[in-house]
């Protein structure tokens, strides 16, 4: 068991392994939102982290250290300004980790390193787009396709700003791991943010609902210029707006038709794969 690790070497001397993280930092203030391998995106959100701290201290020295630590100097008034206001009230986590599966040629494990709250925030995506398909599917409970269409995700602003107070023990229209991700995504944010969280849920909802008339339209086309071209057909694993059947058992061929077996027969090997055997 090895005992003092204080940190990852990469297989780099000590210089070089400061520099490439220095790097990072730089790109991921810059950019706000970084693709790496999944180490180091371990270390550089450690780093990130103490570095935005000294720009909430704001002071002379904090100043001097960051303008050390940072590659490039342009960098430098977006950390005492921008992050500074962003994160006054937040007291730490100010980065996020998502897992993007392994990278092609090493198989190394890649992940997205970003800033919270930032402009292109994935968790923020994340959970509107999941807001949006809870709402829709509570909403066909009690209409039909195109009575919502007609009317519109009404009252969209409204529920976000229900789900907000809500605890995670008391019944809503959103799941409980959903509304703790709402909850989560706009704690530190202003009034402003569940505005257009509800904004965004709504558009997803129009989103859901108009990508099958759109096909169907492309389809009738489709079917003007040639009658023998065939409907699109969801892929297994597919869902649709107000489906209740998971994911997973879509995926292993709930949507397929299954054929009657004859009277006493019984699904083996021999049935499957179409060939006879000889009893032994």
């Amino acid at each position: 068991m090895k005992h003092g690790v204080a940190f990852r070497k990469f297989s780099r001397t000590s210089s070089h392994r400061m520099l490439m993280l220095r790097n990072l930092v730089t790109s991921l203030f810059e950019h706000e939102q970084i693709k790496t391998t999944l180490p180091k995106a371990r270390d550089t959100a450690r780093l990130a982290e103490k570095i935005i701290t000294l720009g909430k201290r704001g002071d002379r020295a904090a100043q001097s250290r960051a303008s050390a630590f940072l590659l490039k100097p342009a960098v430098i008034p977006k950390l005492f300004d921008t992050f500074a206001r962003r994160y006054a009230d937040r007291p730490g986590g100010y980065t996020r980790i998502h897992k993007f599966g392994n990278r092609k040629g090493d198989n190394a494990p890649h992940a997205v390193l970003e800033l919270v709250d930032n402009p292109r925030d994935l968790r923020w995506e994340m959970t509107s787009r999941a807001i949006g398909w809870e709402v829709l599917r509570d909403k066909l409970r009690h209409q039909r396709p195109e009575a919502i269409m007609n009317t519109g995700a009404n009252g969209t602003q409204e529920l976000v700003e229900t789900e907000r107070t809500l605890d995670v023990g008391e019944k809503g229209v959103l799941r409980p791991m959903t509304r703790w991700n709402l909850q989560k995504v706009l704690r530190f944010r202003d009034q402003s943010a569940t505005l257009d969280m509800g904004r965004k849920v709504g558009d997803y909802v129009d989103h859901l609902l108009a990508t099958p008339m759109a096909f169907r339209a492309i389809h009738e086309e489709m079917k003007e210029k040639n009658p023998r071209n065939s409907a699109p057909r969801r892929r297994a694993g597919q869902t649709v707006p107000g489906e209740t059947r998971a994911g997973l058992d879509l995926s292993k061929g709930e949507l397929g038709h299954k054929r009657p077996l004859p009277e006493g027969r019984l699904l083996t090997m021999k049935t499957v794969f179409g060939r006879k055997y000889k009893n032994s």
